[in-house]
C-alpha cells in the first residue's frame, strides 16, 4: 500500500510542479495556447495565486513526510490539491471541455487518496 501512496503522491508532485511552473512564468496568451484553458476566466493574479498554492503543496507532499516533522502537513497539502482540482474541474466544465474535466478528476481521485491514506497513518 505504501508503494502506491508513493507512485500517486510522485504523480501529483510531477504534474504539479509542471503546472505550477508553467503558471508562474507564461503569459496568459502562452498559458492559453499550450492547453491550460481553464486559466481563461480567472485574472492572472489569481492564476498565479494559484500556481503558487500548487508549488508550496508539491513541497508539502514530501518533506513533512520524509523528514517525519509536522506529518500532517502532507495530507493537508493534498486536501488542498483536491480543492485546486475541484476549481479547475468547475472552469473545464463551464468551458466544454470533457477531457480536461475528467482529466482534474483523475487528478482529484488521486490527492484525496493520497490524503485519505496519509491521515490513517499519522
Amino acid at each position: 500500500m505504501n508503494t502506491i501512496v508513493w507512485i500517486f503522491t510522485g504523480a501529483l508532485g510531477v504534474v504539479f510542479t509542471i503546472s505550477g511552473v508553467l503558471k508562474v512564468t507564461m503569459s496568459r496568451d502562452r498559458l492559453i495556447a499550450t492547453g491550460q484553458t481553464g486559466i481563461a476566466p480567472f485574472p492572472m493574479p489569481l492564476v498565479r495565486l494559484v500556481a503558487v498554492c500548487e508549488l508550496l503543496a508539491v513541497a508539502g507532499l514530501f518533506a513533512p513526510w520524509l523528514s517525519g516533522t509536522a506529518r500532517v502537513l502532507t495530507p493537508l497539502a493534498a486536501v488542498g490539491l483536491c480543492v485546486v482540482m475541484v476549481g479547475a474541474a468547475t472552469s473545464h466544465s463551464s468551458l466544454r471541455e470533457p477531457r480536461s474535466t475528467a482529466a482534474n478528476t483523475v487528478l482529484l481521485a488521486l490527492a484525496a487518496f493520497v490524503a485519505a491514506a496519509r491521515f490513517a497513518a499519522l
